[in-house]
């Protein structure tokens, strides 16, 4: 069995967590520039055994789409063409970033540490879309 990888996609920023092989628990990974996500994740299924990529999918509260809905939708598309033998799902993101705002404070986060947004946001709501995607599975 391998790994599940979540992925929060941003304009800058990635966020990224990881299953356990036995994909029981959801653990941050990392957060990286946007630009380099594919040559990380070509890197990473290389010496992980990596079963599933599973993608946070943006939609507004009334399910219309955001101004990233396009950029994740063209990247699932990308990630279905370079890891073909892999599954890549969607999974609703609505509220990830509050939730991992609400987890960190809840924590107990700094306030200096919650400004960090570069690792600590991003990475958190990566694993609260794995988790989600655990959840339902």
């Amino acid at each position: 069995m391998g790994r599940v990888l979540a992925i929060d996609l941003g304009t800058k920023r990635t966020g990224l967590a990881v299953t356990d092989p036995l994909q029981l628990v959801a653990n941050p990974l990392e957060t990286i520039p946007t630009h380099t996500l594919l040559t990380f994740l070509k890197a990473y299924c290389g010496r992980e055994e990596v079963e599933t990529l599973v993608l946070g999918y943006p939609k507004s509260m009334d399910g219309t789409d955001t101004n990233m809905t396009k950029q994740v939708l063209t990247m699932q598309k990308k990630l279905a063409n370079i890891f073909a033998d892999k599954k890549v799902v969607l999974v609703d993101e609505r509220f990830t970033s509050k939730m991992a705002m609400q987890s960190m404070i809840a924590m107990g986060s700094k306030k200096k540490d919650r400004r960090e947004k570069a690792g600590n946001l991003d990475k958190i709501s990566a694993t609260i879309i794995l988790q989600t995607y655990l959840d339902r599975k």
